[in-house]
């Protein structure tokens, strides 16, 4: 069997959708004619925003996976920050901006470049080296964030001369909250340094969306023929079985994911207070996942809190059942710098799920053009209340159908034929 080898921070009992995609890459790979290794960090050593023990159910037995320590300072920044917490989401999760936060904000930023996880590095390369020379291997794919990560595979290229593909779920210098973490002028260019020495340097680039590919295109020169996208996707084993968690009576809108202030959501805020009272008491606004406190507030200040369910991280399983359980779905891009390009896994997800979507951000995004393409709900931008009304309104009027045909059209988004497109790359 072809090996290779998956260097990646984040996995089981991690939870998220950046674990989610290489699990399911590691399981159909495994089924069609590949042997994976995955490279991880001992749980012991690791600091995970979210916790999903069930992904590992979908790790096969002939999958091998290795562990080793980490050096990781978000440790400490939990015993020492406001929020007892390890930040995710941009942020998200953070109630407090006090001082002793800033000061915390500004020491990521500036003395831990790309990321706090780079201390998981020169374990990491010790251990891969030892894994690649027991077991013959000759390609590796590293996947971030953490793009500390993709350091690991620019020393293993330097120090072996493998084959190195760089699978990139998110924008590196562009993400939007690194203007949130007060980097001086250096710590920019050395950031910046850093990716453009791993795109020069991997054989190959994957990334999960085109406006994304364009991105780093423009990153450096003679990279345009070694970039690929594949895109997050969804796991039919995961729809075979799910169970229906809602009243009869109420019509459901639900968002699974986390919303910071970055996802705007006040035109669907606005458009919810523009529906008939007879039509708001049956709404039912179902969080799975984080809201961001300010969100939370604006929609008890619009008269919703009744409407409110906050559930909260579950596991994958669950996640899907809720899925089921709606009768829209609520999909929000962020309103960032080159948001175009953000193609989320739970959008595939929610494909999969055959609920009507109502999708805020870009009606010209990656995102949107896949809910055109698939016919699978309804695109606006962010303050077009009036139509984010009628789209609710279309629904409301055939509630808990699933959208015909939807099989069909998005069935290249399953997570097998993904691989497929992925063993090309290989």
């Amino acid at each position: 069997m072809k090996k290779v080898l998956i260097i990646t921070y984040y996995w089981p009992p991690s939870g998220g959708g950046g674990v989610q995609r290489w699990v399911k890459f590691a399981k159909y790979l495994s089924r069609l004619g590949y042997k994976p290794f995955v490279l991880t960090v001992d749980p012991k050593y690791a600091t995970y925003p979210q916790l999903d023990d069930s992904l590992k159910n979908d790790i096969p037995e002939e999958v091998e996976v290795f562990y080793t320590k980490a050096y990781d300072p978000f440790a400490l920044y939990k015993k020492v920050s406001s929020n007892k917490e390890v930040p995710y989401g941009g942020f998200a999760n953070t109630q407090k901006l006090d001082f002793k936060e800033k000061v915390l904000r500004f020491i990521r930023g500036n003395f831990f470049i790309p990321d706090p996880r780079r201390g998981w590095n020169r374990f990491a390369v010790k251990a891969a080296t030892k894994i690649i020379s027991e077991n013959q291997i000759d390609t590796i794919i590293t996947s971030s964030p953490p793009h500390s990560s993709q350091l690991i595979g620019l020393k293993l290229k330097k120090q072996l001369g493998i084959k190195w593909i760089a699978d990139l779920r998110d924008p590196w210098t562009d993400i939007f909250y690194n203007k949130l973490l007060y980097q001086r002028r250096f710590s920019v260019y050395l950031n910046k340094m850093l990716e453009r020495k791993v795109l020069q340097g991997a054989d190959k680039v994957l990334t999960v969306s085109e406006d994304l590919k364009r991105l780093f295109c423009e990153k450096t020169d003679n990279i345009q023929t070694r970039i690929a996208v594949i895109p997050n996707g969804y796991d039919n084993d995961d729809f075979k079985k799910v169970n229906l968690i809602r009243d009869p009576e109420s019509f459901y809108i639900s968002y699974v994911g986390t919303i910071s202030n970055e996802y705007p959501i006040y035109g669907f805020i606005s458009a919810l207070t523009m529906l008939d009272k007879e039509i708001r008491a049956k709404l039912k606004l179902r969080f799975v996942g984080k809201l961001a406190t300010d969100h939370f507030n604006k929609l008890v200040k619009a008269g919703l809190e009744e409407n409110i369910e906050l559930l909260g991280y579950v596991q994958h399983s669950r996640a899907i059942d809720y899925m089921f359980s709606s009768d829209m779905l609520l999909l929000v891009i962020p309103d960032i710098k080159n948001n175009k390009g953000i193609l989320t896994g739970k959008l595939f997800e929610y494909l999969a799920s055959k609920r009507p979507i109502l999708l805020l951000g870009p009606t010209d995004g990656d995102a949107a053009k896949i809910v055109n393409e698939t016919e699978s709900g309804i695109s606006c931008s962010y303050d077009d209340e009036d139509k984010i009304k009628e789209s609710i309104l279309q629904y409301y009027s055939k509630p808990t159908t699933f959208l015909a045909d939807a099989e069909s059209k998005t069935d290249k988004y399953s997570r097998e034929n993904l691989t497929t497109e992925l063993i090309k790359l290989l």
